[in-house]
């Protein structure tokens, strides 16, 4: 990186307005006149790229040094010119004459030395812009960014604005603004199994400000109380995080009541996100406050602690995965909702295609299962599957002919063939009647087979073109092995920031907590006699420390368990490490892989082309965690989650047509592409290039995103 540093030639100290000389290393000025003339009719900006300049003075002996830039001032290019002086720097390969020892360069009386120059940027009160302001306030937004000099040159401006943590920042953000309300939404009620008249819906959730555990009972709930700052926290060996109040109304015996700022626990915060005390502080400010104005938060403050939850690299969900396993060809999804997280096959199994899951007690024949989601006819069937590819056709057929052995030809059959292969509930809720095979089988396809693919209204068509297509996949791949995914490409990976991560977690206390609550309600309502009139609301607040302990202890131990996602993961957060400034960023951007370190395998662990200019090739531990644990490129983005919404308006807008309204033929048919959204396909497109031109045009210009 360079290094500008303003230092004037000894012999020429005094003279007038001079040229601007960046070398390597450092940065000084020369008077224009001992530059020659050759290089102003090439570069009438007065500019030199590159070159070799060799100056000698009085006091010091001949140096040669090499040329990055030189800036002539336009002020002084036009005196000069009007004076008939040579004002223009030299030309690359060139080597101007140095002046003779004992002599000043010449310079002309009648050139008037031209005003001050003016910094284009007056309001910028930091000093060191002043010193960069050649490397990038010299580019406009328009100019080419040709050369690795001039992508290097850019990149104090780059760290400037978005720093190195900006992906955990923004990853918390929209796990309080957003994720939380989501989880909110899918956990929203809450019924008694004893009285079902007996519940509690919750309408709202918000995180506060962070202020002191002691301090909270003497301020009103809703309101700001004495803040508390993360200095003082790891001082007093203290968790700095803020309440969660949540909205929501509960029926009893009275009937029903709106409660409102209900408080249910506390909620780690991380340092520099929008809920934390240093948001949007001042260096001044900052100082005031105990803390380092260079400090770019991203971390938590927990027991007097500085934890980093690290970035965590997953297979990517919601996508279909082909790989080969054991020798049989299986495509597979890990679908993930805010309810549940299945993973689904569909495979060839002694020559016919079939669908797995672990809520079933024997593999399912596709047909059968296409069929239990309305699609009945056979050529309804094949179309979705092989469209109008004899090849495909002929390969798929056998699948319908043991369909039809099995005897199962409409909707009804098909949907008590599935039920009848169900494994049993381990728990029945109490007083709920048993439920038919039928009823079985619509909940666990609607819910637990493919959960990411929704259905509304029994309408299954959606979630029958995602079996349809991942069948497609698994015959293509039988006729041309080179299809087959490669898992450790890094496009099939996703990588899970702090936000994610808390996600996950809350999701789980929360369910926790409301299973605590129900519980809590069920042993009161089954005594005959209660001394007095039940209300909902009063067992709200008897289990708050449920959701603030489990928050706190998986922070503070790494440990990550989840007992309804089956996950135990170790190692997720480690202690921000202070040795120096470069090693606190650095583990800011370190990946963690959860792939066992104890298997000898190559192929996770191996430099894969897919990571070149997204990871650091080199930056890598010895051992056995060599290639498992990784680091970013410096000018690594990663995105964060947004909502679907707008980006599905916005996909209709563009001229897309419902995917659930076309047939087989027209879905593979030339020239026609499946639009996916986070997994789920919505829309078809026939007309691919322009549509991702608009929608790219649209993403840069903020309608839909930041990336």
């Amino acid at each position: 990186m360079l290094l500008p540093f303003e230092r004037p030639w000894p012999a020429w100290r005094d003279c007038s307005t001079p040229a601007r000389l960046v070398c390597r290393g450092l940065a000084f000025r020369l008077p224009v006149a001992a530059l020659t003339q050759k290089n102003l009719e090439n570069n009438p900006k007065g500019k030199i790229d590159r070159g070799q300049l060799s100056l000698s003075s009085e006091k010091e002996d001949h140096c040669i040094f090499e040329v990055l830039q030189v800036v002539v001032p336009a002020q002084t290019r036009k005196a000069s010119a009007a004076a008939n002086v040579i004002p223009a720097a030299s030309n690359v390969n060139s080597q101007p004459q140095a002046p003779v020892d004992g002599e000043t360069p010449a310079q002309d009386a009648t050139a008037m030395p031209p005003p001050a120059r003016k910094r284009r940027h007056s309001h910028s009160t930091d000093p060191s812009d002043t010193l960069l302001e050649p490397f990038y306030y010299g580019k406009g937004l328009t100019d080419p960014i040709n050369t690795a000099r001039d992508k290097w040159n850019l990149l104090p401006a780059f760290l400037k604005v978005k720093g190195l943590v900006k992906q955990h920042i923004d990853s918390y953000n929209f796990f309080v603004d957003t994720e939380l309300k989501t989880i909110l939404r899918a956990n929203a009620t809450v019924h008694s199994d004893v009285d079902p008249n007996m519940f509690i819906r919750y309408t709202d959730i918000r995180i506060g400000k962070p202020e002191r555990v002691e301090d909270r009972h003497s301020t009103v709930p809703g309101l700001s109380g004495p803040g508390i700052t993360p200095n003082e926290c790891r001082l007093r060996d203290l968790t700095y995080s803020a309440p969660i109040y949540v909205n929501f109304e509960a029926r009893s015996q009275n009937g029903l009541k709106m409660e409102r700022n209900v408080y249910i626990g506390r909620m780690p915060v991380m340092l520099r996100s929008n809920k934390c005390v240093l948001s949007g502080r001042s260096e001044k400010e900052m100082g005031l406050l105990n803390e380092c104005a260079v400090d770019p938060g991203g971390y938590f403050v927990v027991r007097g602690q500085e934890k980093v939850i690290l970035v965590q690299e997953q297979l990517s969900k919601n996508r279909v995965i082909v790989e080969m396993f054991k020798g049989i060809i299986q495509a597979s999804v890990t679908s993930h909702t805010a309810n549940v997280k299945t993973k689904t096959y569909v495979l060839l199994k002694k020559g016919l295609i079939v669908l797995k899951h672990n809520s079933l007690t024997e593999d399912i024949p596709v047909a059968i299962a296409l069929r239990a989601m309305g699609v009945q006819s056979d050529h309804e069937i094949m179309l979705l599957v092989a469209g109008d590819d004899a090849v495909y056709q002929d390969e798929f057929s056998v699948n319908l002919e043991e369909a039809a052995r099995s005897g199962v030809s409409t909707q009804e059959q098909a949907l008590e063939y599935v039920g009848a292969r169900l494994r049993p509930e381990r728990f029945g809720q109490y007083g709920v009647p048993k439920k038919t095979n039928k009823q079985n089988a619509v909940e666990k396809l609607s819910n637990t087979i493919i959960p990411h693919v929704g259905v509304t209204a029994i309408n299954f068509r959606p979630k029958a073109l995602y079996i349809a297509f991942m069948v497609r996949r698994v015959i293509m791949c039988m006729h041309d092995p080179k299809l087959i995914d490669d898992r450790d490409y890094l496009g099939n990976k996703r990588l899970e920031l702090s936000g994610s991560m808390m996600a996950l977690l809350f999701e789980d206390l929360f369910k926790d907590f409301n299973k605590l609550i129900k519980q809590s309600w069920d042993k009161v309502l089954r005594k005959p006699n209660r001394t007095r009139a039940f209300n909902p609301a009063d067992y709200i607040t008897m289990h708050e420390s449920r959701i603030t302990q489990g928050l706190e202890r998986a922070i503070s131990t790494g440990n990550w368990t989840l007992k309804r996602f089956r996950m135990d993961r170790a190692g997720v957060t480690h202690v921000l490490s202070r040795l120096s400034f470069i090693a606190a960023l650095g583990m800011m951007t370190r990946i963690s892989s959860q792939f066992e370190k104890t298997r000898k395998v190559s192929g996770p662990r191996a430099l894969q082309p897919s990571q070149f200019g997204m990871l650091c090739t080199s930056d890598t531990p010895e051992g056995e965690a060599c290639g498992l644990v990784k680091n970013l490129a410096l000018m690594t983005h990663i995105t964060t989650m947004d909502e679907e919404d707008p980006v599905r308006k916005m996909i209709f807008v563009l001229g897309a047509e419902d995917v659930t309204s076309a047939s087989g033929t027209e879905l593979y048919a030339d020239g026609a592409y499946i639009i996916f959204l986070n997994g789920t396909p919505v829309a078809l497109t026939r007309e691919p290039k322009r549509f991702l031109i608009a929608f790219r045009r649209f993403r840069r210009m903020g309608r839909i995103s930041e990336f």
